[in-house]
């Protein structure tokens, strides 16, 4: 499930919620009650991890593909 960030314009209370894709957005603040609730847009932030993955993938560099880290130290 996703985390979404909303920020109320009102009072500038700010809150990370768990919701579904298909969840309405929230409006209501919990802290002033006004419906002055708004998502915010944030960066995606995750990060690939296991075998076959290299931190420096799809950084330009090295054209070339395979995934080997020979000559490398």
């Amino acid at each position: 499930m996703p985390i979404y960030a909303y920020r109320c314009t009102n009072c500038g209370y700010s809150k990370e919620v768990f919701q579904k894709m298909s969840d309405a957005p929230l409006h209501k603040c919990p802290e002033c009650q006004k419906e002055t609730f708004t998502k915010q847009i944030t960066a995606a932030n995750f990060q690939l991890k296991g075998t076959g993955w290299y931190v420096t993938d799809f950084r330009g560099g090295n054209k070339s593909s395979g995934g080997s880290s020979e000559g490398k130290s």
